[in-house]
This record gives structure tokens, C-alpha cells and sequence, in this order.
């Protein structure tokens, strides 16, 4: 047989069952379309996190006080930024601090409920090395971090519902009411910033006894130490001996863009179990399909005899419904594929990612419904090989 009269007997059943066709794909459909979002959803998120890394740059590093051996408090250096900038590959670094203060929206909400928003004295260079944008309003500066002003980070913000600085509003530190001058845009790098309240060094030395204890450093190193992992751990030894030489272990160094790749790597353990759920509801849609087959070969019999009769052997036969059964797979898969691919579109721009559908999810959905419906067909195909002539064109059967 040619292959276009394959074709036509191959699709001569789902054409004359067309509703039957509908429902028995749809199982496939749901199986793709469940693979398919998935490794889209996943691959966005991975692109929208090396957009993010790319833009943030990978060469940040943070610097912050660990426990001593005896249990007290480690305090670093009130000059520890500008002893880390000495270190030769170190480009800028900047330091903030903790401020004895509770923010709230004001005074009339309870003081213990901060909403884990704590309150830090910057460094002018912080907003520079971390790369900050300001969502509405202006950073402290030189004239404005003298006076009660304050710099709310997303996070905390939000938690504030201040949305705007239009209006100048306050909210209130242990006492006194600071203006709100400026919300700045999320810092992945630096989540603690983002649950910040920034006040100015001069304003908290005045009214809350401030005095410069780092509780956070942060460092750029030059655009090549990426590059070299061994340099960048030189590099990590040596500031915590320059901080502290004394005790250089009760000094932490960290990556942060290491942290959100480990974040990543635990998202995708979440990303295979969905992998595997939508391979369950593949299985599922070609025991259906299966079904459906078989049915179709007890429903056929008086064709398939009359073919028999007209001279198709078994293997036209076997053909016809191995290919009736890919084809339907192969629907269900397009279908699938389809529609998996609008959810990850969708997901993605909801989310503001970067879309990335790959290509191998693609062809590999249309594959794998392909194989699913093969070998779905296996059984109902020989089976309808095996149908006697006689007995299928008996008029009692």
C-alpha cells in the first residue's frame, strides 16, 4: 500500500467518530500539556534568572558577623568597608547598620507589630554597589539623610501600604514620625535591604544613639573574579582575615548569587515531580486510547471482514489500526503541546519573566504521544489482524 492509502484508511475511523476522537485525545492532550508547561514554566524562570544574575552581576559578595566560639556577639569594624576596598580586586564595597528602632505606619499600632521590617543606618556607596533603582521617590543624600527622612525597601513598603511618596507620607520610629522620600525596587542579591526602613547615619546618631557597627558588607569585585573560582575564594579568606584577623572564622562571606542558584536547584526538584504527574496522566490517556481501540475493533468487525474478503491482508489490517491509533495520539499530542505552550506564555508574562519555550519540549511532546499511541495500537492492531472473515461478515455476530 502507498503510503497516502495508509493515511486514508488510518484516518477513515477517526473521521467517522469524530466526537469519540475529541474525547479519546484528550487524555493525551492533558498529558503534553502538563509536560510541555512545565519544562516552559521552568525554562522561563531559569532565563529569567540568568537575565537577572547577568544585569545584578555575579561578582557581588556579603560580609556579616557570625557567632564567636563563646556564644557573644561578633561586631565588626566601624571602618570595615573601607578595609575591604583595599584588597586589590575589590572595586566598591559599602556597609550597613542596625539601628535600636522599630518602624511602624504609626503610633497607634502596636509596638510589637514591625511586620519584621528593621530599621538600618547606609553607607552613601550602598545604593552604587548593589545596584539599587528607586521605584518612586529619590535616595538620601547628603542634605536629606540629616533630617528625619526615610527610604523604605519593597518589601517593607508594602507591608506599610505606603505606595506613594506624592504626599509625603510617614510612618513612625520609636518616637518620632520620618518622611518617606523614596521606595525602592526589589533587590534580589539583597533581600534584607528590601525589608528595610534606610534612614541616614547623621539623623540615627542623633535621635536614637547610633553608633556604626556593621551588620552587613557588601563588596563588588572586579569584573574578572567570576571567572576564576579559585581567586574568588582567595579573595573570600582574605576579607574575613581583614575585618577580623584575629578570629577570621567568626566572619561569614557569602555569594548571594550562589544562594539563588541553590534556590533554583530546589525548584527543580519540584519541577520533576510535576515532570512526573504528567507522565502518570500520559500513561492514563494511552490506556484510554487502548481502550478506545479495542472497542473500535469489536465495533469493526463487519469492515474489517469485508476487507479481508476483498483481498487485505493481515498486515493492511494491523496497519490500519497501528497508524489510527499513532494518529490519534499524535492529536491529542499537538493539541497538548498547544496548549501547554499558552500556559507558559501566560505564566510567564504574569510573572514578568522572560518566555522560553524550549524546542525539545516540543518535538519531544508530538515523540512521546507518538510512541504512547504506537504502542497503545500494539494490541487492538493484532488483535483485529487475527479477525476470522467469516465469522466478521456472519450476519449473527
Amino acid at each position: 500500500m502507498r503510503l497516502r492509502d495508509v493515511l486514508g484508511t488510518g484516518t477513515l475511523g477517526l473521521r467517522a467518530r469524530r466526537t469519540r476522537t475529541a474525547l479519546s485525545s484528550v487524555g493525551i492532550a492533558i498529558g503534553i500539556a502538563a509536560m510541555v508547561s512545565v519544562l516552559g514554566i521552568a525554562a522561563s524562570s531559569d532565563a529569567q534568572l540568568q537575565a537577572d544574575l547577568d544585569a545584578l552581576g555575579p561578582d557581588l559578595l556579603e560580609l556579616s558577623p557570625s557567632d564567636s566560639l563563646t556564644g557573644d556577639e561578633v561586631e565588626l569594624p566601624p571602618a570595615s568597608a573601607a578595609m575591604i576596598e583595599r584588597i586589590g580586586p575589590v572595586r566598591s564595597a559599602a556597609a550597613v547598620s542596625g539601628v535600636e528602632a522599630t518602624v511602624r505606619r504609626s503610633e497607634f499600632i502596636p509596638a510589637g507589630q514591625t511586620g519584621g521590617i528593621s530599621v538600618v543606618a547606609a553607607d552613601g556607596d550602598v545604593r552604587g554597589v548593589l545596584g539599587i533603582t528607586v521605584a518612586d521617590g529619590k535616595w538620601l543624600d547628603a542634605g536629606t539623610e540629616r533630617l528625619p527622612n526615610v527610604l523604605l525597601g519593597a518589601v517593607a513598603a508594602e507591608r506599610l501600604a505606603v505606595r506613594s511618596t506624592v504626599e509625603a507620607p510617614q510612618v513612625y520610629l520609636s518616637g518620632v514620625y520620618f518622611t518617606v522620600i523614596g521606595i525602592a525596587d526589589p533587590v534580589p542579591l539583597a533581600p534584607s535591604i528590601d525589608r528595610s526602613a534606610i534612614i541616614g547615619e547623621p539623623i540615627a546618631e542623633q535621635l536614637f544613639g547610633f553608633e556604626r557597627s556593621p551588620s552587613r558588607v557588601f563588596v563588588r569585585t572586579g569584573s574578572h573574579v567570576p571567572d576564576d573560582p579559585e581567586l574568588l575564594d582567595d579573595v573570600r579568606e582574605i576579607m574575613a582575615a581583614t575585618v577580623r584577623p584575629q578570629a577570621p572564622a567568626e566572619v561569614g562571606v557569602s555569594r548571594p548569587s550562589d544562594l539563588i542558584a541553590a534556590r533554583e536547584y530546589t525548584e527543580a526538584a519540584f519541577t520533576g515531580l510535576l515532570l512526573g504527574l504528567g507522565g502518570v496522566a500520559l500513561l492514563v490517556g494511552g490506556v484510554g486510547i487502548a481502550n478506545v481501540m479495542v472497542i473500535s475493533v469489536l465495533e469493526r468487525r463487519a469492515e474489517i471482514g469485508l476487507r479481508r474478503a476483498l483481498g487485505a491482508t493481515r498486515h493492511h489490517i494491523a496497519q490500519q489500526f497501528l497508524v489510527e491509533s499513532s494518529l490519534l495520539a499524535v492529536l491529542g499530542g499537538t493539541g497538548g503541546v498547544l496548549i501547554g505552550s499558552a500556559i507558559t506564555v501566560f505564566y510567564a508574562r504574569s510573572q514578568q519573566w522572560v518566555i522560553a519555550v524550549p524546542t525539545t519540549a516540543l518535538a519531544g511532546g508530538i515523540a512521546a504521544a507518538l510512541a504512547i499511541g504506537a504502542l497503545a495500537g500494539i494490541y487492538p492492531a493484532i488483535r483485529a489482524s487475527r479477525t476470522d472473515p467469516a465469522q466478521a461478515v456472519h450476519p449473527t455476530v
